[in-house]
């Protein structure tokens, strides 16, 4: 394989791996996505751990309909004499083999790499998923001063839907042609994965692994053990240097298979241009830039659409999340505003526009391809304000005015007419949305009929966000009776909000105002909006009075806790099946994307200190910027973190929002005047 230049060393990210300290390394992961939406994961001593790991999980139909296919490799060396198992499967009660004990290294750029020293033998195993198809290439690099070694590849598969478990139950048949092994359900149509090992002659030998465990299911309450399927092994003898490779590659139906017309190293090649090009293009300037820059490359993906054929968006998290556009708008300008991917930037926005319906965003996408889902008041807004700072960036009027400002009509006519669930603004100016029933903010957690934050009445940030964007269709609206009209809206609901939000006892806001006009006076961080939004409908004291209370109850080293903890209410773990985990998610968890906003209204209420003021949002960062090399998935950021110290990341592995908002808030002080 091409060896990494000294530039591909500055994009890298490397483990030592000290086996006495196994336990930590099973918490420590890595992933590889492509742009449909695809992904390979693991842990950094390829034991998988969830049922989301895998060599190559493909979106069937880009990006969702995730299928494992690949699951993971069972490989052995054999060399003077001793034989070497390097993979690493975990059973009820031991690990089996224990691969790890030979591993040296861990390494993440273009693709992943893990090193083993096996006396006279070293090999490099390299893990490399393609941009633009659904194929995993894995590399076996052999050095030493032994001149021959006996290699054997056991490929395990897992041809299931990435949220179920598979068990020896499976009907799975093989066929083989032309050096190409396929492997599909019984279903014509169901999903197949080929497999093809050019240095290597494939033995039939079919059988199954059973109950494999996947520790974190089990933190997480749900189903931890699964059955895979051998299909054979691979056998080469190799001399030193050498190499073994193997390609996987998915598709949606059985079909006729031949070689791969592809070549390894311009695959990979391909892999490390595009991560410098992305670099180059974003202007990095620091190492911890140039590693976001390429963790916000994993959540862009390409969806189909019925106008365009194809077209931008930006998948929430991973492993599970697909594209929402709440997710999406709030991470648009982080991920590619900051990095300065303007096309793509404008493709999104227009991904989501052309599947409005009834004034409204699709709140997210179908998992499966069916019609999207409306059921958020704030995906909208979120969705005005990143068309603005789309502008802002670019300059691009015709875009704004084509397609961009028509929306922005469309939203705030429904909005103000009334629209699905009961979204309409209020004879105050304000807006209010849902019911006791409902989950219409960005905190909506449900499980078993209980919603364990309602917040339908009018919420503070949902109210914030629509202040906002009254404001930027009065600046912007081409015709003046339009931004008259928009201008007295704003100004009504700005002068409601100060009115009915402020909670004179904890001289902060109150976080929702209910039907019945019971205020809500949980200390939570949505009031932050309310300060960092550039159209803030609050006194400059009140303001700077918001950002203390939020700092003294809500600020952590990972962001901002959803609950004060002098709440009874509040939950400093997040643990447990998915009623007690969904009864903490916005309960007391941390969530690193709202050190975006407040480090933005930070800075606004303490301009005067200059210096200083930066100084203390870039201290504010630092713990995100060590997790994002250090715990957790390496190379991105968690969705949430308890409330409680230690606060360990919990949640999906890699957040969009999180990644972004700590692209933007660099970009915020690298911006800011000396």
């Amino acid at each position: 394989m091409l060896q990494a230049t000294d530039e591909e060393k500055t994009l890298s990210l490397t483990v030592a791996v000290d086996p006495a300290e196994v336990g930590g390394l099973l918490e420590k992961e890595w992933l590889l996505t492509n742009q449909r939406g695809s992904y390979a994961s693991g842990t950094v001593i390829g034991c998988n751990t969830r049922r989301y790991h895998g060599l190559l999980v493909a979106a069937l139909q880009p990006p969702v309909r995730r299928i494992v296919t690949l699951a993971n490799l069972m490989e052995t060396v054999r060399v003077g004499g001793q034989t070497f198992d390097l993979a690493n499967f975990e059973f009820s009660d031991r690990l089996h083999p224990q691969g790890f004990r030979f591993l040296k290294q861990f390494r993440r750029d273009a693709g992943v790499h893990f090193t083993y020293e096996l006396g006279p033998v070293t090999v490099e195993k390299s893990v490399y998923l393609a941009h633009d198809r659904d194929l995993v290439l894995v590399s076996y690099e052999f050095d030493g001063t032994a001149e021959t070694v006996q290699f054997t590849l056991a490929p395990l598969l897992a041809l299931r839907d990435f949220h179920a478990l598979q068990s020896a139950s499976a009907s799975l048949n093989m066929q083989q042609e032309r050096g190409v092994v396929t492997i599909a359900t019984l279903d014509p149509n169901g999903p197949a994965v080929h497999l093809h090992c050019p240095e290597a002659e494939f033995r039939r030998g079919p059988d199954w692994w059973y109950a494999m465990r996947y520790r974190q299911e089990g933190r997480r309450g749900q189903g931890d053990c699964e059955d895979v399927w051998a299909c054979g092994a691979y056998a080469a003898q190799v001399s030193c240097p050498g190499r073994v490779v193997l390609l996987a590659y998915a598709t949606a139906a059985m079909e006729r298979a031949g070689p791969l017309d592809i070549q390894p190293d311009e695959l990979v090649e391909g892999l490390r241009r595009r991560n410098r090009e992305l670099v180059e293009q974003a202007q990095a300037g620091d190492e911890t830039d140039r590693v976001l820059v390429l963790a916000a490359d994993q959540f862009v993906a390409r969806r189909r659409t019925a106008e365009t054929g194809t077209s931008a968006t930006i998948l929430a998290g991973y492993h599970w999340f697909a594209d929402w556009g709440r997710d999406a708008f709030v991470a648009l300008p982080g991920l590619l505003l900051a990095t300065r991917r303007f096309d793509e930037a404008r493709e999104v926005l227009r991904t989501f526009a052309e599947a409005m319906g009834e004034g409204m965003v699709p709140n997210c996408f179908d998992d499966y391809g069916g019609p999207p889902h409306y059921n958020s008041v704030d995906a909208s807004l979120w969705f005005i304000r990143a068309a603005h700072q789309y502008v802002q960036a670019t300059g691009d009027q015709a875009t704004y005015q084509r397609l961009l400002y028509p929306c922005l009509e469309k939203i705030l006519a429904a909005y103000l007419q009334g629209t699905q669930f009961d979204i309409r603004a209020d004879a105050d100016g304000l807006l209010r949305a849902g019911n006791a029933e409902t989950q219409l903010t960005w905190m909506d957690a449900k499980c078993n009929g209980v919603t364990f934050t309602p917040r339908h009445g009018k919420a503070v940030e949902v109210n914030a966000l629509w202040i906002n964007g009254l404001r930027l269709a009065a600046e912007t609206a081409p015709d003046a009776a339009e931004r008259q009209r928009y201008a007295a809206a704003a100004g009504r609901a700005a002068a409601s909000f100060a009115r009915l939000f402020w909670n004179p006892t904890d001289r902060c806001l109150y976080d929702c105002i209910l039907p019945d006009g019971t205020p809500d006076a949980a200390i939570r961080p949505n009031q932050i909006l309310a300060v960092s939004l550039s159209a803030a409908p609050l006194s400059a004291e009140q303001q700077a009075s918001v950002v203390a209370v939020v700092e003294e109850q809500l600020l952590t080293p990972y962001g901002l806790r959803s609950l004060s903890p002098k709440d009874h209410r509040y939950r400093g773990y997040y643990h447990g099946d998915q009623f007690q985990r969904d009864s903490a998610y916005h309960q007391g968890t941390v969530w690193p994307w709202l050190m975006g906003p407040f480090a933005e209204a930070y800075l606004k209420v303490h301009a005067a200190e200059g210096r200083a003021a930066r100084q203390r949002v870039a201290e504010l960062i630092r713990p995100l910027l060590e997790h994002l090399t250090r715990d957790g998935c390496l190379g991105s950021v968690s969705e949430i973190f308890d409330g409680n110290a230690p606060h360990y990341a919990k949640g999906c592995i890699a957040q969009a929002w999180s990644v972004a908002e700590l692209l933007r808030v660099k970009k915020l002080l690298a911006d800011q005047p000396p």
